[in-house]
């Protein structure tokens, strides 16, 4: 299987315009690495094992596809949070919107597509991804005519 992973995003030209004028000096991390959840890939004899990092968010928060060997996981969440302080007429409303896109190319002939699974539980998108038992060999006897 290869794993090829998307360098740029969509959205990474405003990300490094914030870190150039608007970055906390205090802070060491990157901008960058903040907007794209880490990733561990584990290869063994019958699967890769894919761990995607994404605390604070529910299974419903993620779309995982496979189209044209491209494997996508991806999350988009929106939330608003209100209070209100009726004695001094207050009123506070924060928006918050995050959302992320990953992509791996897999190797068709060695990937079982349909039997992918995934699982989220403590924070961590755990993906199975079994190899074929033995890869699909294409053989034909041409006839001639």
């Amino acid at each position: 299987m290869t794993l090829v992973r998307n360098r740029f995003r969509q959205n990474a030209f405003p990300a490094l315009f914030d870190d150039a004028f608007f970055k906390d000096f205090f802070d060491a991390t990157p901008r960058f690495s903040k907007d794209v959840p880490a990733v561990n890939i584990k290869e063994t004899d019958n699967a890769f094992l894919v761990e995607l990092a994404a605390p604070g968010l529910s299974k419903g928060d993620f779309n995982i596809s496979v189209e044209n060997n491209v494997l996508t996981i991806s999350s988009e969440s929106k939330r608003e949070d209100t209070s209100t302080d009726k004695d001094e007429k207050y009123t506070r409303r924060e928006f918050s919107y995050s959302s992320f896109s990953r992509s791996f190319t897999l190797d068709e002939q060695h990937i079982d597509v349909e039997a992918i699974s995934a699982n989220y539980e403590s924070g961590v998108l755990k993906l199975s991804i079994p190899k074929k038992t033995e890869p699909e060999k294409l053989k034909k006897t041409i006839e001639i005519q």
